[in-house]
């Protein structure tokens, strides 16, 4: 005799797929390595800026860098986005809403769609991205419809620092990406352009700050840059040979 399995309902998984913070369906599904709870990478972020602790069970996650303990969680992401229909397109489409409203004009956001939003090749001077639309490669559009920001790569010098001579000014310090590009990403960037040996770490600061890895850009112009009125665009990430306070 055939059994027929009970259908289920997207409330029966909300448990697994909201945020304890918000709410709401997991955007960015974040979790933290110390606990393995998972959060918005908004959410959680923003979080940390004033609390070293997990808001779900209390655990101190970091003493001083938190943010270095979460990672993200792109098979749950493809997971929630496949239960819930439409959530993808939403966010998408509030997302671009946003920038319309936030970003400079100067930022390209008119033209996102005519620009190529990954990491340039070779680096550029922000005016060049959109030519490079004609490789026919598939995975090259895969960011395609992102908010883009500008911004300058600039080398910050310490007189006598150690490894100083090693990193060097880019030839092109302007470059036009994704505003999803994390630091990490642009770490990876400059020790190619650079040439710097896969064990050697760069820090990367904005207003003086280190960022932390899983920071996009898009998180650092809205909470780091935009709050200074006295910032002009493009917005200045500095980078340096990472220094070890220990």
């Amino acid at each position: 005799m055939a059994t027929t399995g009970r259908k289920h309902m997207v409330k029966d998984f909300n448990h697994f797929i909201t945020c304890y913070l918000c709410r709401g369906y997991l955007i960015k599904p974040t979790t933290v390595t110390e606990c393995l709870h998972t959060f918005c990478k908004s959410c959680i972020v923003q979080h940390f800026e004033e609390s070293n602790d997990c808001p779900k069970c209390g655990i101190q996650v970091h003493e001083t860098n938190p943010l270095e303990m979460l990672r993200l969680d792109n098979t749950l992401e493809e997971i929630i986005f496949k239960l819930v229909p439409g959530l993808r397109e939403k966010e998408e489409q509030q997302e671009l809403e946003f920038w319309k409203k936030n970003q400079p004009k100067e930022n390209g956001q008119e033209n996102l769609r005519c620009q190529r939003v990954g990491l340039p090749d070779v680096g550029g001077d922000g005016g060049g991205g959109g030519n490079d639309d004609d490789d026919g490669e598939g995975d090259d559009d895969y960011h395609r419809s992102d908010p883009q920001i500008a911004i300058c790569l600039d080398c910050l010098r310490n007189t006598g620092q150690s490894g100083e001579s090693t990193v060097t000014d880019l030839m092109k310090r302007f470059i036009r990406c994704s505003s999803r590009v994390t630091v990490g990403t642009i770490k990876k960037f400059l020790s190619l352009k650079l040439k710097l040996p896969s064990s050697y770490e760069l820090d990367v600061l904005c207003n003086g700050e280190i960022m932390g890895r899983d920071h996009t850009l898009e998180f650092i112009y809205m909470t780091r840059w935009r709050l200074h009125g006295e910032n002009t665009y493009p917005m200045v990430l500095e980078y340096r040979p990472r220094i070890d306070f220990g």
